[in-house]
C-alpha cells in the first residue's frame, strides 16, 4: 500500500491507498519543517500517525507539504524512512508540486493553490519550472482567502459594499470595527482570521458588488502571478477551498484575463491518489 500526505502548518491529511482505492484517511496536526525541529516532526509521525495507521504494510510514502525547502527534504525523508522501515520508496516534495500532480497529472499546465494563502507554478508534467513568488498576504497573495478578507473589511467600512452587508456581518460575528482591527494587528494568525470571512462572503454572492470583489481578487491573481508564465495556452488547475467554493468567479476572472480553468479540487489528495495509484 502507499501513504500520501498533504500537509500544511495547521493540519496534515494522510491517505492510505491500495492502488487507486482509498483504504483509510487519517488526520494529524500540521507539519512544517521551516517552523518545527526534527524532534517535533518525529513526535507527530511516530506519536500521532503510526498509531492511527495500525499494522498497515506501507511500501511507499509520498509526502507533500508547506515549508519543504530543499535543505529540509533529507531530514523529512530520514524521518519517514525510519518510521516506515518496510517502505521501498520515500519521496518528499513541496505542496506546489503536489497541487500540480493532482490537477495536471503528467501533462503540462499551470498549477495553483488558492486557500488561506496563494501560490502558482508552471509545470512541465514532471517538475515545477517557474514560480511567481506569492510574497504573503501583506505584500501579495492575490487570489487568496486572506486577501479576500482584507478587501472585504476595507469595503464594508469604506463604503465599497452596502451598509446592510456590514451591519449583517457585525451582527452575526458580534464584532465591532475596533474588534476587527485589534484581531488583525494585535493577535497572531491574522491571515487565517481574514480568510475565515470567506464563509460569510460565499453565502452572499447574490450581492453584485460583493461578487465583483471576489472576481477582482482572482483577476489580480491572474494578472500579477499567472500572466508571468507567458503560457495562456495551458489550462490553469487549482486546489484549495477558495478555488473550490468560488469556482464560477474563478472561471469568469480567468476568461477576462485570457486563461482557461482546468481541474479544480478542494484537496489535492484525490488527484494524488490517482497519480500515484496508477503507477
Amino acid at each position: 500500500m502507499i501513504l500520501i500526505a498533504d500537509s500544511g502548518s495547521t493540519k496534515t491529511d494522510w491517505v492510505l491507498a491500495d492502488g487507486r482505492h482509498v483504504v483509510r484517511q487519517v488526520l494529524t496536526q500540521g507539519i512544517n519543517p521551516f517552523h518545527q525541529d526534527r524532534l517535533t516532526v518525529e513526535n507527530i509521525v511516530v506519536g500521532e500517525l503510526l498509531p492511527k495507521l495500525g499494522a498497515a504494510d506501507v511500501k511507499a510514502v509520498y509526502y507533500y507539504g508547506s515549508g519543504c525547502r530543499e535543505e529540509f527534504i533529507p531530514m523529512m525523508a530520514d524521518i519517514f524512512t525510519a518510521a516506515f522501515s518496510g517502505a521501498e520508496h520515500v519521496e518528499v516534495n513541496g505542496d506546489l508540486l503536489g497541487a500540480a500532480r493532482a490537477v495536471c497529472g503528467r501533462d503540462e499546465g499551470i498549477a495553483c493553490i488558492l486557500g488561506t494563502g496563494a501560490n502558482s507554478g508552471l509545470y512541465d508534467g514532471v517538475r515545477i519550472t517557474g514560480n511567481t513568488p506569492p510574497l504573503g498576504y501583506i505584500l501579495g497573495d492575490e487570489g487568496s482567502g486572506a486577501v479576500l478578507g482584507r478587501m472585504f473589511v476595507n469595503a464594508i467600512f469604506k463604503g465599497g459594499l452596502p451598509e446592510s452587508l456590514r451591519d449583517e456581518y457585525l451582527s452575526i460575528t458580534g464584532q465591532t470595527m475596533a474588534d476587527i482591527i485589534r484581531r488583525v494587528y494585535r493577535e497572531p494568525l491574522a491571515n487565517r482570521y481574514l480568510a475565515s470571512m470567506s464563509c460569510f462572503i460565499a453565502g452572499r454572492l447574490d450581492v453584485p458588488s460583493l461578487r465583483s470583489m471576489v472576481i477582482e481578487n482572482f483577476r489580480s491573481f491572474f494578472s500579477r502571478n499567472v500572466v508571468q508564465y507567458c503560457r495562456p495556452d495551458l489550462p490553469v488547475g487549482a486546489v484549495g477551498s477558495i478555488a473550490y467554493y468560488f469556482r464560477a468567479e474563478l472561471e469568469e476572472a480567468a476568461g477576462v484575463e485570457g486563461f482557461t480553468v482546468g481541474k479544480v479540487m478542494r484537496s489535492p489528495l484525490e488527484g494524488l491518489v490517482a497519480f500515484h495509484g496508477g503507477k
